[in-house]
């Protein structure tokens, strides 16, 4: 694990700038759209469409980022969105007006459609190249620690800082998070061959007639809809677990995007409330990573703890959306000690379904089909949370739309069950468009 210390910290620095103005950015929405209101439905439909456009942009993106990373390595895509993370921060930094909300609202839009997910992505990969598969599951379960750590401290930073102070320190952050990385990462060496640097001079070269470029040949690398469909059919593992990523990611966006209006509107929680709320849930997976999964993986395997991991992300959202009292929340977060296994577990059993250098295909996939799942969903839970928290509500049910986020979860554990962990399937293709069935 030493061998991975400079990704870890480049991650926490990264995840740290990213959680530490989620707190406050329910109150700047609904302060530049709905001011002095506890309901706004219109930030929840522009929550809803800007997650629908950006899940459409990395659906495409995913895949391409990850099968580049096979090829040009993982430092050289990890600088992408590092960089790209900046810019919407430093427009808030700078002023929370109406009109530099909706500039970083296109901002955001237009940049998460390559950063949304593509540091998890390329750091899973990452992973699998240092890491030998019986240590997977642990490493995978280290990494996810390590971002619940960084959402515990951002998150507890916010309780301490101003909303102005906030979105400038997260800037600052971003910024640490992209020169530390460029600094001290060193690339994935894959078969004994460090990977090519994107930008080197001697990788593609023009012939005389100026047929071949390097945009071209990056065009040629993005993986078209009947690989990644050979890729999953290669093994009906990795298939089954394409499954439970779409429900995961499903259930995932729909809580996300509905909970902290769900709580805004019902118990009337502000920034120092979510802040606490996010902390406790944090504390607890960060716990749970980085000390039992590595004891309970090995001794269970991944199948079984991604199952258990499911079924309590079912019971925390049911017992979310049926809260009595303000203090429920409080006690649906804590179940975070064990649902957070389904994430590295479901990524860990993806990983070893693969060789060694489709790492970055095989994970960039899963991220596509977990990004089909965040367009699906707001299209689905937005309407539906915007409706049961106003006065059209067809009955008096605020949770309801939580509580049908939590039914897509329970298709996922269903899923989960019949889930056999294969043996990893050979690295060589039997032809350019098959695979060992796993």
């Amino acid at each position: 694990m030493k061998k991975l210390s400079h990704l870890f910290f480049t991650i926490f620095l990264s995840n740290f700038s990213t959680f530490m103005v989620i707190p406050t950015m329910t109150d700047v929405t609904m302060s530049a759209l709905c001011p002095g209101q506890i309901e706004c439905s219109l930030a929840i439909f522009l929550s809803g469409i800007q997650q629908v456009i950006i899940g459409l942009g990395t659906l495409v993106m995913m895949p391409l980022v990850g099968n580049l990373s096979d090829k040009y390595g993982r430092k050289a895509l990890l600088s992408v969105p590092l960089a790209l993370a900046i810019i919407p921060l430093a427009t808030l930094a700078y002023s929370r007006s109406r009109y530099f909300f909706y500039a970083y609202y296109v901002l955001r839009t237009l940049t998460a459609m390559v950063c949304e997910g593509s540091v998890h992505c390329l750091s899973l990969a990452y992973v699998a190249d240092n890491v030998p598969e019986g240590q997977r599951a642990s490493a995978f379960g280290i990494l996810s620690g390590i971002g619940s750590s960084a959402f515990v401290c951002g998150t507890l930073s916010t309780r301490f800082l101003s909303t102005a102070s906030t979105f400038q320190v997260s800037t600052s952050v971003a910024i640490m998070a992209l020169v530390y990385m460029r600094i001290f990462l060193q690339d994935s060496i894959v078969d004994g061959n460090l990977s090519t640097p994107i930008l080197s001079s001697g990788k593609i070269k023009a012939d005389a007639t100026g047929n071949s470029s390097k945009s071209v040949q990056i065009f040629k690398t993005m993986p078209s809809l009947e690989d990644m469909l050979c890729l999953l059919k290669s093994s009906a593992t990795l298939s089954r677990a394409a499954v439970v990523a779409f429900f995961i990611n499903l259930s995932e966006v729909g809580l996300h995007s509905s909970l902290m209006y769900y709580l805004k509107a019902r118990f009337h929680f502000n920034k120092n409330q979510f802040a606490d709320l996010m902390v406790i849930s944090g504390i607890a997976g960060t716990i749970s990573q980085l000390l039992l999964m590595p004891i309970l993986a090995p001794a269970l395997g991944e199948g079984r703890l991604l199952s258990i991991g499911l079924f309590f992300t079912c019971a925390h959202m049911f017992l979310y959306s049926i809260a009595w009292s303000s203090w429920v929340p409080y006690a649906a977060a804590m179940l975070s000690i064990l649902f957070v296994f389904s994430q590295p577990c479901m990524r860990t059993i993806v990983s070893k379904q693969v060789g060694a250098s489709e790492q970055g295909k095989a994970q960039g996939c899963i991220s596509g089909i977990g990004s089909f799942a965040n367009v699906v969903s707001p299209l689905i839970f937005s309407p539906l949370t915007a409706l049961f928290l106003s006065d059209r509500a067809p009955f008096h049910f605020p949770g309801f739309s939580i509580m049908c986020v939590g039914f897509t979860s329970m298709i996922a554990l269903i899923q989960s069950t019949i889930i056999r962990v294969a043996p990893p399937i050979s690295n060589e293709r039997i032809s350019n468009n098959n695979y060992v069935d796993a």
